[in-house]
């Protein structure tokens, strides 16, 4: 039995367990009264009541911290490891986990210089030429402070530190490795995959854990660990309000779908690449994301294909925002939307916001499948075929038809395609503007009059309907279909055949030569013995 071949067929029936939840999220810790200059000079003088505000104050807690993490280490007696250049920390984590038997604690603690904002003191001079210090932003390389735990409600994880005031952290953690703990302690039997679950005895207790990974929870988790380990501020200083919140710095977004045959999914993806390499065109962007996308728009729109090893993987952007797509471990289909800047949503950095940010992430994995599922599974029968190829009578009105061969009709239908997700559909206008360039035409170069006669064939015909009580036109599910398959056929198969073609049989693909080579050889037998016959 021939495996499936589209994304509808096999997604429709060969998925074997799904789940979608929150992957990686990468939070900065920060205290929002040190954020500014003045803050800082209302910490060192009205708080701790220091006549000037100076970097020369900032020495001795630094100090202090650093000191309070040695002793730390020693207590625990665990490793204190300076990471080398160049070196993975995950898989330093994994070297230490594979090792650690106990439900919680710490596996290390590791240290690497990175460069960060900082506050400094610089010098400056009244009217009268005293000089007095001055609190202002800069950056420099700092010793960072890496103490990577496990807990047992969340699994591995890493929260870090910075050595230099403001002392701002980062806490990451690992939303499958939650939803791992939390299916163990319920019994629920499960086989896991690498970042991810193979199969589950209860899927339905399994989504419903992957979806109560709260914020709350999240920062249940920092201010737990947070008094277990050392930092820089004193119980006066957190009494004061000088007391971390959380930000969202990274969040990853997955939806995994278990396939049952591995040949299935490879077969599923690799065709999902190849007919889904325009992904990262504006117009399909905004039919994704379902925002709208202008000149003003930032970021680079284009799709990139990423092999490791022979695994390959299909990314597309929008903004800060990256999607990621591929076979995972040879079993499942992960598709994941990792949001980097809540902003690029209208959406505040602020860990309550996480609900939010999960609606945009998950919404963009599934309007990514659909888009695929239309454009993998377009093909339209015979019979409606020849309801848009061939001449319609339409309540007694004779519509033109839109044939598969006319240059127009092809422009066209690439032109309806930019319209699916507009939620207040276009008018005549809109449409002339994005017709016109793909014809060579200056929009002035084509009057309303035929615009009005290219639109009322594409209703009669069933590919766009008019919004009631408006000018303005919507795409039919129908007409996207079409002009999908049209466009598609045309550019890959019929523009690109013919061209090897006539450039004579060299140019074929190998396995299209000799058959080419065949045919031509009986037509000529057969012409020259009808001739002889004669």
């Amino acid at each position: 039995m021939p495996a499936p071949r589209s994304v509808r067929e096999i997604l429709d029936g060969h998925v074997s367990l799904e789940v979608e939840g929150l992957d990686r999220i990468y939070l900065n810790a920060y205290v929002p009264k040190l954020q500014r200059e003045l803050g800082v000079v209302g910490f060192f003088r009205g708080h701790r009541g220091q006549p000037v505000a100076s970097s020369a104050l900032m020495a001795p807690m630094s100090r202090g911290f650093v000191r309070d993490i040695e002793d730390f280490v020693e207590d625990e007696d665990v490793a204190l490891i300076a990471f080398r250049r160049g070196e993975r920390k995950d898989d330093v984590a994994k070297r230490y986990l594979a090792h650690f038997e106990a439900d919680e604690g710490v596996l290390f603690v590791g240290k690497a210089q990175e460069k960060v904002p900082v506050f400094r003191t610089e010098k400056r001079r009244d009217r009268e030429g005293r000089t007095y210090p001055w609190i202002v932003r800069s950056t420099a390389m700092v010793n960072q402070y890496y103490f990577y735990l496990v807990d047992t409600d969340f699994g591995p994880f890493f929260l870090k530190f910075s050595s230099y005031f403001p002392y701002t952290a980062k806490l990451c953690l690992n939303g499958h490795e939650y939803l791992k703990r939390q299916l163990a302690k319920e019994g629920i039997a499960f086989e896991a995959l690498d970042n991810g679950i193979l199969s589950c005895a209860d899927p339905v207790r399994m989504q419903e854990i992957a979806d109560g990974l709260s914020g709350e929870k999240i920062a249940a988790l920092f201010h737990k660990w947070i008094e277990i380990l050392p930092h820089a501020f004193t119980a006066e200083d957190r009494a004061a309000g000088y007391a971390y919140d959380l930000s969202i710095l990274q969040a990853e977004f997955a939806l995994t779908q278990v396939l049952d045959r591995p040949r299935t999914g490879r077969i599923l993806f690799e065709d999902i690449i190849r007919e889904n390499l325009d992904l990262g065109r504006p117009d399909q962007v905004q039919m994704v994301f379902d925002r709208r996308v202008t000149k003003r728009t930032p970021g680079r729109f284009h799709t990139r294909v990423i092999t490791e090893g022979v695994i390959p993987s299909l990314h597309f952007y929008y903004k800060s925002t990256h999607v990621k797509q591929y076979h995972k471990e040879g079993r499942a289909l992960r598709t994941e939307t990792t949001i980097n800047n809540a902003w690029d949503f209208r959406i505040g950095k602020r860990l309550k916001n996480l609900p939010l940010l999960r609606e945009v992430g998950f919404a963009a994995n599934r309007r990514l499948l659909d888009v695929q599922r239309l454009s993998h599974d377009c093909r339209i029968g015979e019979d409606a075929f020849q309801r848009v190829a061939r001449p319609l009578e339409v309540q007694g009105q004779r519509v033109p038809a839109l044939r598969f061969d006319d240059e127009r009709v092809q422009r066209l239908l690439s032109a309806l395609v930019v319209f699916r997700l507009q939620p207040y559909g276009f008018t005549n206008r809109d449409l002339r503007e994005h017709l016109a360039p793909l014809l060579g035409l200056e929009p002035g170069h084509i009057t309303p009059g035929r615009m009005t006669y290219d639109l009322r064939r594409l209703r009669l015909h069933g590919l766009i309907e008019r919004i009631a009580g408006t000018h303005r036109y919507q795409l039919t599910d129908f007409g996207l279909r079409t002009a999908l398959f049209f466009t598609r056929a045309y550019a890959r198969i019929v523009r690109d055949g013919l061209t090897r073609i006539f450039e004579g049989n060299e140019a074929l693909p190998s396995n299209l030569r000799a058959p080419f080579r065949r045919v031509e050889q009986a037509m000529d037998d057969f012409c020259q013995r009808r001739s002889l016959a004669a």
